[in-house]
């Protein structure tokens, strides 16, 4: 079978390779460049800790499981670090942690409290605020370092014969026996399936073969699509997890330094004018990172990326064929890092053999059938957008 998949970020290329590991014939393409699109602007952390719907909770938990498979399989530096996760809490944040951390257990999700000792031990060389009075951790969770998945994951596909092509798809066909991706500069690439798997372009790109995919497709201020991303360039930072405090949520990068988000300022960010290094978002997100940190002589330097979040309508995975007779499948999801290794394999396997996965099964497109965009549309604050 030849199939050919649209988008190698970390979905794509977590399909393409899972395919090209199971025989099949496998085209890439991408319109930029592989990991150049969400995948480049992701906070990349693993978990299943704010998914709220059981189901949703239980495919992400998978997808965390799926990483350390994985990662003893792929070439490449390391990319999944399970660090564990810790997030602690005033006394105005404690009461929604604490609900938060009895609804985890209650689903079987690996937490529990820690004190203050230990919390420091687990988060690294920080300072803990004498305002924080609880403190949770998470020991099943960790990040993702983006561009050395997608690389890894398509050595790996390369590796077993499947090919990257750069051009940005502008047409798609649907056909009776098979499906197809025409580029820009007029290239068709056609097979028995065509996998879109293109971030926030999938909605536009499906209608272009006439299929409805309901997603959030807003990129202006204030939209819930819109994410900020600090890159903080500072060697001697220690941080040895994923860390959620009530200002900021931390992982660490690669080399040195960290990624910083700081959920409340995101309504603000105007992705078409990005935060100035110097300016008012900047010093706010640096007083803040300021607490955290040892003392220092000089402020730590931080870069920004905007993010433009891949949301489907109601919060949850798109996967799926639009219909029993098509030939193009389609995979979206704003869990993309936690869930393109277990998507990888799952929508490979679907489509390699003809099977219906399990897994999958509460996530077609189809779900959206005869309901309207308003009854589905996903509550930033009931999801708490950017933690996920």
């Amino acid at each position: 079978m030849k199939i050919v998949v649209v988008g190698a970020g970390v979905l794509g290329a977590a399909i393409a390779r899972s395919l090209a590991v199971a025989g099949e014939e496998v085209v890439l393409l991408d319109q930029r460049g592989p990991g150049t699109g969400t995948t480049a602007t992701t906070f990349a952390w693993t978990n299943a800790n704010r998914k709220y719907d059981p189901v949703y909770h239980h495919l992400n938990v998978a997808g965390m499981q799926e990483h350390a498979a994985l990662a003893a399989q792929l070439p490449g530096e390391q990319a999944y670090f399970p660090s564990g996760a810790l997030q602690w809490a005033d006394a105005d944040s404690e009461p929604w942690l604490t609900d938060n951390v009895d609804r985890l257990r209650s689903l079987g999700y690996p937490v529990r409290w820690v004190e203050r000792d230990e919390a420091a031990r687990i988060a690294g060389d920080l300072r803990i605020p004498a305002a924080v009075t609880a403190f949770a951790h998470f020991p099943g969770e960790g990040y993702v370092l983006p561009d050395r998945l997608v690389a890894n994951l398509l050595a790996d596909a390369r590796g077993h014969g499947a090919e990257l092509s750069i051009g940005e798809v502008v047409a798609l066909d649907d056909g009776a026996r098979s499906a197809s991706a025409t580029t820009a500069d007029g290239r068709v690439f056609t097979g028995d399936r065509v996998v879109l798997a293109t971030g926030r372009w999938t909605a536009p790109l499906a209608a272009r073969a006439g299929i409805e995919l309901p997603m959030l497709t807003g990129f202006d201020r204030g939209s819930p699509t819109v994410g900020l991303l600090g890159y903080v360039h500072a060697p001697d930072v220690d941080l040895r997890c994923v860390l959620h405090t009530p200002g900021l949520n931390l992982r660490p990068e690669a080399g040195a330094g960290a990624v910083v988000q700081a959920l409340d300022l995101n309504a603000g960010i105007d992705p078409a004018e990005p935060p100035a290094p110097d300016g008012p978002v900047a010093a706010t997100i640096t007083q803040r990172l300021e607490e955290l940190l040892p003392s220092r002589n000089t402020p730590p330097q931080i870069s920004f990326r905007v993010g433009l979040r891949s949301l489907p309508a109601d919060g949850h995975t798109i996967a799926g064929h639009a219909s029993p007779d098509s030939h193009l499948y389609s995979v979206v999801s704003h869990s993309g890092i936690t869930l393109g290794p277990v998507l990888g394999r799952l929508v490979a396997t679907e489509l390699a053999t003809g099977q219906d996965q399990d897994l999958l099964a509460n996530f077609r497109p189809s779900r959206f059938d005869g309901r309207e965009l308003p009854e589905v549309a996903v509550d930033q604050h009931a999801t708490r957008l950017g933690e996920q």
